[in-house]
């Protein structure tokens, strides 16, 4: 059994298939979504959750303000369990039967021009590198210049290969999950005023104690 950790579906039980699915542990869950609460990323967004399963995480982000989400699953039996969860939370989330690069495979055009803004993927683990690949490089059209993409992997696969529009922002592991967030590069104008603001800031409170 698993349930909505927060939010307005808070304690909601969530059905999970006999088999064939890897749910996030609601330990994991609540772990990474005090991540993303603090990184202010959740609050009337649009979801993408790939390789969705039972659609905790993206049902979970509904709960916790996201303003619509799309749950792509490929197995039908999944893909039939996440839509009896989107109806018995009540939360606005469309579920897709499609495997993702076939779904991802559907918009083409410039990057960052999507209208996501959060996509979870959370492949099965045995996928093979290849295709996480394939995935993460064709989320271009998909996403927007502030989206935000979480990947999540056993720590004993090898870390993602990201796309040139995807550089990775930071990295989470609790037991033998690891999450990687990341993001479309700031412009280079927001990345010279940073590196600017930088080089002006007088030296941290850190050094000066190890002068003294």
């Amino acid at each position: 059994m698993t349930r909505i950790v927060a939010g307005s579906a808070k304690g909601r039980t969530l059905a999970v298939p006999k088999s064939g699915t890897r749910p996030t542990s609601e330990r994991v869950r609540e772990a990474l979504f005090s991540r993303l609460d603090h990184m202010n990323v959740l609050d009337g967004a649009t979801v993408l959750d790939l390789y969705a399963g039972t659609g905790a995480l993206g049902l979970e982000a509904l709960s916790r303000g996201a303003a619509r989400a799309t749950l792509v699953e490929k197995a039908s039996a999944a893909a039939r369990v996440a839509s009896a969860n989107v109806r018995s939370t009540g939360l606005s989330a469309r579920v897709v039967t499609a495997d993702a690069r076939t779904y991802l495979g559907a918009r083409s055009g410039e990057d960052l021009t999507g209208e996501m803004d959060l996509v979870f993927i959370d492949p099965p683990y045995d996928i093979a590198e290849d295709d996480m690949t394939k995935v993460l490089a064709s989320l271009g059209p998909w996403i927007g210049p502030d989206a935000l993409v979480v990947v999540e992997r056993s720590t004993r696969a090898p870390a993602p290969t990201w796309p040139d529009f995807l550089v990775l922002e930071d990295q989470r592991t609790w037991g033998e999950t690891v999450a990687y967030f990341a993001g479309p590069p700031l412009p280079k104008d927001e990345t010279d005023d940073v590196a600017q603001t930088l080089g002006d800031a007088p030296a941290s409170s850190h050094a000066e104690e190890e002068d003294r």
